[in-house]
């Protein structure tokens, strides 16, 4: 294979490295590196014959991914305690929901910035808490200040001076920007409470949100990793519920983001054979694939051996349909005239 496809089928079938010469694991480790594929490919093929050198590798990115796994969840903790006395719920989104509710998705996975979603009337007093926390902008600039708050379906970033961990606060999980409008207090209402009273997405709204990330804002960079949550949180959650994808179409409906959703369970499914069901009713799902998932399919797998990116033409149409999601074109068309004039 000559793209990531190699990648995706050592995660869903790890057994298939069996057959990898020196070249096949140089672009297998290549390819996770850059996709932030490695903790989870050295959980998935843990205890499996492997030259001493990868194995000497794949031990490390374990290690790594432990201590990544720490560091979430004690900042995580930290924002709880930050927040405690903010009378509103606060919803961990992302890897580290993963993680914090002990979820197979969570497994091995790459962790950066502390993603919550809060209501939006409480956006100024969580704010101001962090602020009082040790939290500090990331864009002083008055534009970018600005346009986050009036525009964008968080706060600007924010960093902690001593533990220079990144925290971003959501209000909903899509620019106000964009076409499609989620629902976020139904994405709130219908969280799950943890033990130390932060919350974590329901089930079905977690695979909705990483539809809504992939295919609804942004140019399908990291696609790969969202496309393993959704495979993940569809098996962990379908062995529980044998129609949790009519649950999760459901869901993706009522937040505006039914093709999304679609789209992104047939990927997984034709990516790693996520084992999703389609339905005539309540909702029309089918599982055939449409033309236009071979386009997906094509920029999500754009590395080649060495990790690097390929397809240029590919990221480039991707690159303006994510800017054409996210705004109108004369808006549009402003902000990059502000940007360019900046620059």
């Amino acid at each position: 294979m000559s793209d990531a496809r190699i990648l995706a089928r050592a995660l869903a079938d790890p057994a298939s490295i069996a057959g990898l010469d020196a070249d096949g694991w140089t672009a297998v480790l290549a390819m996770a590196r850059a996709e932030q594929l490695i903790g989870t490919l050295a959980m998935r093929v843990d205890g499996l014959a492997m030259p001493a050198a990868v194995k000497a590798i794949l031990d490390d990115a374990r290690a790594a991914a432990e201590h990544g796994r720490r560091a979430a969840l004690w900042e995580a903790e930290m924002a709880r305690r930050a927040l405690a006395a903010v009378d509103c719920p606060v919803v961990l989104l992302k890897g580290t929901a993963f993680v914090a509710a002990g979820l197979s998705a969570g497994q091995g996975r790459s962790i950066g910035d502390l993603d919550i979603l809060v209501p939006r009337e409480s956006i100024d007093t969580v704010e101001a808490a962090l602020l009082a926390a040790g939290w500090e902008w990331v864009k002083p600039d008055p534009y970018d200040d600005a346009y986050y708050r009036r525009w964008m379906h968080e706060l600007p970033p924010l960093i902690h001076r001593e533990r220079d961990r990144m925290i971003d606060v959501h209000h909903t999980i899509l620019p106000l920007t964009a076409r499609i409008t989620p629902d976020p207090v139904a994405l709130i209402d219908d969280s799950v409470t943890l033990e130390n009273g932060l919350r974590v997405l329901s089930p079905e709204n977690m695979v909705v949100h990483a539809a809504a990330h992939l295919l609804a804002d942004g140019d399908l960079a990291g696609g790969l990793r969202n496309l393993w949550d959704i495979d993940r949180l569809c098996r962990e959650f379908g062995d529980q519920d044998p129609d949790f994808c009519l649950t999760v179409m459901e869901a993706g409906h009522h937040h505006g983001l039914r093709n999304e959703v679609a789209r992104a369970l047939r990927l997984a499914s034709q990516m790693f054979d996520t084992p999703v069901k389609g339905y005539a009713l309540p909702i029309c799902f089918h599982l055939e694939p449409q033309p236009r998932d071979r386009l997906f399919r094509r920029r999500i797998t754009a590395r080649d051996g060495w990790g690097r990116p390929t397809r240029p033409l590919t990221r480039l149409a991707f690159y303006i349909r994510s800017h054409w999601l996210r705004m109108p074109p004369a808006m549009l068309a402003r902000h990059l005239w502000t940007k360019f004039r900046k620059a």
